[in-house]
């Protein structure tokens, strides 16, 4: 394997043979080469974080008719680095009264959380960190931690807007774990595979085809786990200061902020994995370099939606993110998991054309019946779309006008 084909696995074998050259035994010296990956990556995810800051904010800036970070740097393209020299250089501050283990602990398992779900996933043919066979499972307990972090964080604050934050986070973050986890096991079952490699290699058709009602769901789902708007009760400034993270300052403030981008962007990374064929694609398997090319252009897509979401939707209240859940994601998520094994167990002996097809059609069928159930419900409740968009539109409109004359 050559250089352009596989960087990553030729450079691997070039510094193995270095180490071996030494003296240090072939064994040992691939894993000190395995050591040394592995303390690489979660620095590249951090250092990556400054583009993604950046990125965001210009995208989010464009959607909302402004320019966004345009002043240090050509396109402000230096700004990250500005905030996180500034980040490094500010007062820490521990607050009296604060419980300091959990306080000290709570950004640490933020960032570490996420940081954790990139040891499963598979960039390429040739390039992950570890394929285990219950990858999927992993990532939804690693996942929690960066939740725990927030629950920690907000408890031991000594700070009631916090502490009302951290009851949030149980309201919400755990509550939407359900949806989220009964749409994983969608891709899981289509695959009969655990392990995220094998999911990605099962996908000659993108499990988004076969499956699009539970993408629809995780990806709706991961957003609410991450905290970010319409879902962003946990760090609502207009009516608790700065949600959980009130009480924190400098670094751990700072890591808090790199949790949460990370984060979206880690679940961008999963939802590739599991619904769009991950790495796979023209040439991936003989040059994985592409393979690689093709998993972050997905990436990209993927979380372009999410931060267009993002930027251009209100904050939900409580009881309406707690009502779309129970009432609404949950139901449709245990419909699409059951009708998923039913078929599969069902169709097993069919080739894998028929499968997917079947597989469409009853996502196609639970899509109508939810359809024909809300429109009856909002027929009973005197609620009609028409109106709904209209008022929708002159919203929209009055805040262009605002945001001009400003």
């Amino acid at each position: 394997m050559n250089f352009l084909s596989d960087p990553v696995t030729f450079i691997g074998n070039w510094l193995t043979g270095l180490v071996a050259s030494l003296g240090m035994p072939k064994e040992t010296a691939a894993a000190w080469v395995t050591g040394v990956a592995v303390g690489i990556l979660p620095l590249l995810a951090m250092l990556w974080v400054l583009v993604l800051i950046w990125y965001e904010r210009k995208v989010i800036g464009r959607l909302q008719d402004r320019p966004g970070p345009n002043r240090v740097g050509p396109f402000g393209l230096i700004q990250p680095v500005a905030d996180m020299l500034k980040i490094f250089l500010k007062e820490h501050i521990l607050p009296a009264g604060v419980d300091r283990i959990p306080y000290n602990l709570a950004p640490i398992l933020a960032v570490g959380g996420v940081l954790g779900m990139w040891i499963v996933v598979p960039f390429s043919a040739t390039v992950h960190g570890v394929d285990i066979n219950v990858g999927a499972l992993y990532i939804i307990a690693v996942g929690a931690i960066g939740t725990l972090g927030i629950i920690f964080a907000g408890y031991s604050s000594n700070n009631k807007y916090a502490l009302l934050a951290a009851f949030r986070v149980v309201a919400q973050l755990i509550s939407y774990e359900i949806p989220m986890v009964l749409a994983l096991l969608v891709p899981v079952l289509l695959a009969r595979s655990m392990g995220m490699n094998t999911i990605v290699q099962a996908q000659p058709v993108w499990f988004i085809l076969a499956a699009p009602l539970a993408a629809l769901l995780f990806f709706i789902s991961s957003i609410a786990e991450v905290g970010r708007s319409p879902f962003d009760l946990a760090e609502a400034e207009s009516e608790i200061v700065a949600g959980f993270n009130t009480e924190y300052s400098g670094l751990k403030f700072g890591m808090f902020y790199v949790g949460e981008f990370l984060h979206a962007f880690t679940n961008s990374l999963i939802f590739t994995a599991l619904f769009l064929g991950g790495w796979q694609g023209p040439g991936a398997e003989q040059f994985p370099i592409l393979g690689f090319i093709y998993f972050f252009l997905k990436t990209v897509v993927v979380h372009f939606l999410g931060i267009a979401i993002r930027g251009s939707m209100p904050r939900f209240r409580i009881d309406q993110v707690m009502q779309l859940n129970w009432k609404l994601f949950t139901p449709i998520a245990l419909a699409a998991f059951s009708a998923a094994a039913l078929v599969e167990k069902l169709a097993a002996n069919l080739g894998d054309a028929a499968r997917i097809g079947i597989h469409i059609l009853v996502n196609a069928v639970i899509l109508g019946v939810v359809l024909l159930i809300g429109s009856r419900v909002f027929k009973a409740r005197g609620i009609r779309l028409d109106a709904l968009a209209e008022r929708n539109r002159a919203a929209v409109k009055l805040s262009m006008e605002k945001s001009h004359d400003s």
